[in-house]
């Protein structure tokens, strides 16, 4: 286990966590920002890939697990992303359908947010969101992020999907 909150575990993933996996990344309505769904080989290499960050840096996407019932319902953490010419650490979450607006995934952010500062000793942390995604633009804002740059186009299955980005400065009193 890497985290804990109120409702939720945040630990690694495991090839044992495809399918909850693939229950997210292969639903229409949930990869929406993503202009649609993964196939089974795009779901295996998003999990190899996190696979991969835990190793090389301690850290990437969690699962989010229920401790009422231990099922993983989504993933959350923080991966180095591109934004124009710099590199953010950037907190990302996407939950299984069934589970949205409930606060998991608010709940979820805010813990990674102070990891974060905590151990990782970051100045800030940010969230970069397809502009057309409201959801997850409000969960940036109860994350205590503000708006800081708009303007970001990223090129993703043919399309040019416009982002932008929210961001927290590390307070002074940690």
């Amino acid at each position: 286990m890497k985290l804990e909150t109120e409702r939720l575990y945040l630990r690694e993933m495991t090839q044992a966590d495809y399918p909850a996996l693939a229950a997210i990344l292969q639903d229409e309505q949930t990869m929406y920002a993503y202009e649609g769904a993964f196939s089974a080989a795009e779901t295996q290499d998003w999990l190899e890939n996190q696979l991969r960050r835990y190793a090389q840096l301690g850290y990437g996407l969690w699962a989010v697990v229920l401790k009422e019932t231990g099922q993983m319902i989504g993933q959350c953490g923080l991966t180095r992303q591109r934004w124009k010419e710099r590199e953010v650490l950037e907190v990302g979450y996407l939950l299984n359908r069934a589970y949205w607006h409930r606060g998991y995934a608010t709940e979820a952010a805010i813990a990674c947010r102070e990891y974060a500062f905590q151990s990782l000793h970051a100045e800030a942390v940010g969230s970069i969101i397809r502009d057309t995604n409201t959801a997850s633009q409000n969960v940036a804002k109860r994350n205590g992020m503000r708006l800081a740059d708009t303007g970001y186009i990223k090129h993703y299955r043919g399309v040019d999907m416009p982002h932008v980005l929210f961001q927290v400065e590390r307070p002074r009193s940690i």
